[in-house]
């Protein structure tokens, strides 16, 4: 099913704001052939797929309650480019958390990932746009059984708590060293193959720590902070 076909098939659905009133999906204009071209000049390989231009026509995004506008032409919007170096910016909590979908470097639209901040956690949230815009509707219907409600309010404190997370999964090897300078101690995520609701906790060894996307697959190098002793750290400055 194509995004737009599930988003038609859901602007008939009445849902409950917390005093009961009804609201449905509010669509925003869609583009004109102008605006998708000037689109098409700024994504990568100047790629836009077919389902997703005809998306566009029909809307450029729609408005929900309890999320901030989602948009279906924020191109280039987030930043954190070296976690995501081409992205959608879906749509945000109000709160500082995002949900992202990830482009290659040839174009393709791929999977929806839930960034959030605090805790600093990555979660495979949707595997595709489609089931984004399924995603939200169940939101609207179920609340906190729902996907979007269980991963924002319990997957991403289970993953920073190593409750679960995709860390010890990585027991295949990987050839890295050719591509990319890789910190001295890192641990690979690999969220390739992986099922929704799986990801890995961005921030565990500090802000600061470098995270490497080398390839257009969902694996990421996060380097992971050595603490050193009082005598290690000692030595070290009194070499500079």
């Amino acid at each position: 099913m194509t995004p737009t076909v599930k988003l038609k098939s859901i602007l008939d659905n009445q849902y409950k704001f917390e005093d009961g009133d009804a609201y449905r999906v509010e669509l925003l204009e869609g583009m004109n052939q102008s605006e998708i071209e000037e689109l098409k000049r700024n994504l990568p390989n100047q790629h836009l797929p077919t389902e997703i231009e005809g998306l566009l026509k029909f809307c450029r995004g729609f408005e929900f309650y309890g999320l901030e506008e989602v948009r279906f032409d924020s191109f280039g919007h987030f930043g954190f480019e070296e976690v995501f170096p081409n992205s959608i910016q879906l749509t945000g909590d109000g709160f500082g958390n995002f949900w992202i979908l990830d482009i290659d470097s040839k174009g393709n639209w791929n999977e929806v990932y839930y960034v959030c901040h605090d805790p600093a956690v990555i979660v495979k949230h949707s595997n595709d746009l489609t089931q984004f815009i399924e995603h939200v509707d169940e939101f609207g219907r179920v609340g906190d059984e729902s996907n979007l409600d269980i991963i924002h309010e319990q997957i991403v404190f289970n993953i920073w708590n190593e409750k679960v997370g995709i860390w010890e999964q990585n027991e295949r090897d990987y050839d890295f060293e050719s591509t990319v300078e890789l910190p001295e101690s890192f641990l690979i995520a690999d969220l390739t193959n992986e099922p929704i609701q799986t990801g890995f906790a961005w921030g565990k060894f500090g802000v600061n720590s470098k995270i490497i996307r080398p390839t257009d697959e969902p694996i990421w190098i996060v380097e992971k902070k050595i603490k050193q002793g009082f005598l290690a750290r000692l030595f070290n400055r009194s070499r500079k």
